[in-house]
């Protein structure tokens, strides 16, 4: 329960979202318009038109897991990148708590290779 850190991959899908969708329609987005497998282990992002309701959802061991959060004040920004790109964790938490970073510069970081 509540497994997310840096050693995922997040995936934002930048188009708008309809919230009303649960599982199965997120997981149907996913297939048909990220051209991804829900159970793969990636974190997928979906944001409401308005950009105030955000949902991600993962694949744990045993089943799906969605967080959820409705923001009553102010909107996501979603970090600068080509459509329906990865973020880092980084760049999840800083638009997670509406922080927004003008120029963001990665240092160099030693990274064991996975193996799959």
């Amino acid at each position: 329960m509540f497994c997310l850190n840096s050693e995922n991959r997040f995936l934002v899908y930048r188009k708008s979202c309809d919230m009303r969708k649960s599982f199965d329609g997120l997981c149907g987005l996913v297939r048909n318009e990220l051209l991804r497998d829900p159970t793969s282990g990636d974190v997928f992002l979906f944001l409401n038109k308005r950009r105030t309701q955000v949902k991600l959802l993962h694949w744990e061991e045993g089943g799906l897991v969605l967080y959820y959060k409705r923001l009553e004040k102010g909107t996501f920004s979603l970090p600068q990148g080509k459509d329906n790109s990865y973020i880092s964790w980084a760049e999840l938490v800083l638009m997670i708590e509406g922080l927004q970073v003008n120029q963001m510069v990665q240092k160099p970081r030693f990274r064991l290779k996975k193996t799959t």
